[in-house]
Order: structure tokens, then sequence, then C-alpha cells
């Protein structure tokens, strides 16, 4: 197959895409991604949120995120252990299946918690702690995890960059405290779109911010 039509198949794959998630270099997938800083927030089952904000109240959208479907809420909470209390902690909607809080490790030094490092969902041996909402609180035994960071990924653009679910991988970001992160699970599938997710603590150390972008590496 000549560079031509690879050229041509790529532009293609790209404009199905809907944009330039990917990009091209010289007739090639560009490796420069979005870079999504995550700062502290919580996932909850229908249950919790009608415990929290009264019974059949939902999440309401106060902003779409970048990942289809998924929205940061109007609605927030306190997040709270023995040790601290952290107010204000977003919720990003819809309601899952689990109720989940991700949390930098400063902020688990606050709240005097040593969470694993956890991909979403894995919540198993994970530390508790209160969520106290304006019409009540729920005590979690589990569910506070320092997320893993990952890149998501579509289906289509993974077949693009040559990339597969699960791969690990790595970034370089550049700047005057630019670096390479290392680590990075790719998550493929047909709900994802073109994004690296790490923490704040992690964009602090790299200098960092939402919107700014990386180069893959693998």
């Amino acid at each position: 197959m000549d560079e031509a039509l690879i050229g041509r198949i790529v532009e293609e794959v790209l404009h199905s895409l809907g944009g330039d998630a990917a990009g091209t270099v010289h007739g090639m997938p560009s490796r420069t991604v979005r870079v999504g800083v995550s700062n502290r927030h919580a996932h909850l089952t229908p249950e919790h949120s009608d415990i929290l904000f009264g019974p059949g109240r939902r999440l309401t959208p106060l902003r779409p995120l970048l990942q289809p479907d998924q929205f940061a809420s109007k609605e927030t909470i306190t997040i709270a252990t023995a040790q601290g209390v952290i107010p204000n902690v977003r919720l990003i909607g819809p309601e899952r299946k689990y109720t989940q809080v991700e949390i930098s490790r400063t902020d688990a030094f606050l709240l005097g918690l040593d969470p694993p490092i956890r991909q979403s969902g894995n919540l198993e041996g994970s530390p508790g702690c209160v969520l106290i909402g304006p019409a009540g609180s729920v005590i979690i035994d589990h569910g506070v995890i320092l997320a893993g960071r990952h890149l998501h990924c579509h289906t289509s653009e993974a077949a693009v960059l040559g990339l597969r679910d699960r791969q690990i991988i790595r970034a370089r970001f550049g700047g005057e405290r630019g670096g390479v992160m290392e680590n990075l699970l790719v998550r493929v599938g047909d709900i994802h779109k073109l994004e690296l997710h790490i923490d704040t603590d992690e964009a602090n150390a790299f200098g960092l911010k939402t919107g700014d972008t990386a180069e893959l590496v693998y």
C-alpha cells in the first residue's frame, strides 16, 4: 500500500470522527493529545443521590465534559473523615451503579486516608468516608481512590493511532517543568473520546492545566 493511499485512509477516518482529535503530521497520525486535569470529585448511585439531595432528585448539568454524556453537575457535597473535611466537592453525572470519590494524594493527607491508586470502578479494599449533602448524609465503607492516570480513546481513534485497550504507554510534556509521565493506561471503547486524564497533583508537578497538550510515547 503506497503512502498516498495510507494518507487518504487516515484523513477519512479522522474526518469520520468529526474533527482533528488525533490530527495528522506529514500524512501520519499525530500523537499529540489534549490533557484533562481532574480535580477532586465524586460519582453517586441514584440511591445515595436520593439520600443526599432528596427523593427523586437527580443531578443537574452545570457544564458538559469532553467525554460523551458526562457532565459536571450543579450539585456539590462535603466529604469528611474523623481527621478532616473537604467541602464543595463537585459531582459528576449522570448517576452510576457505584458511589466513588476521587481525590488527590494531597487531599488524602488532609483526610487522614491512604487510598490506593485505582482505575474507575475498582474499589475493593479502598477506604470510605462520610458524604454530606443538603438533605442527608451517607457513610460509605469503601470507594475513595486516587484515580490512576489514563487515556480515553475511541475505538476509531485507537485504530488510527495503533493503540489497544489496557495498553500501558507514556506521555511527554513540554514547558519549564516538562518531562515524561509513565504508566498511562489506555482505555479504548465506543463511549470514549481522545483525552489524557491526570489529577491535580500530577498536573502541578508538570506545570499543566486542562487544555494543554501531551505527546504520546509508545
